[in-house]
């Protein structure tokens, strides 16, 4: 969260993407960086045992809001 929250401040979109695990982590960092208004975007837990084919899944099912706000203006 802290590489996004730097490159956000400094005007380049970005997007953390943590399994859904790391949420309340996630959200606690970006508060204490100073930005708790930004979001990452969560997979299911666990993926170490995933295969490539479940990895892309979880990809796709993420793909359109990735872009989303990367495109933002």
């Amino acid at each position: 969260m802290h590489d996004t929250i730097r490159l956000e401040n400094m005007g380049i979109p970005s997007v953390a993407v943590a399994t859904d695990e790391f949420r309340n982590a996630a959200r606690v960092q970006a508060a204490n960086l100073g930005r708790a208004d930004l979001e990452a975007i969560y997979v299911a837990h666990p993926i170490q045992d995933q295969t490539k084919e479940e990895i892309e899944a979880r990809a796709d099912a993420v793909h359109a809001e990735l872009v989303a706000r990367l495109t933002v203006s």
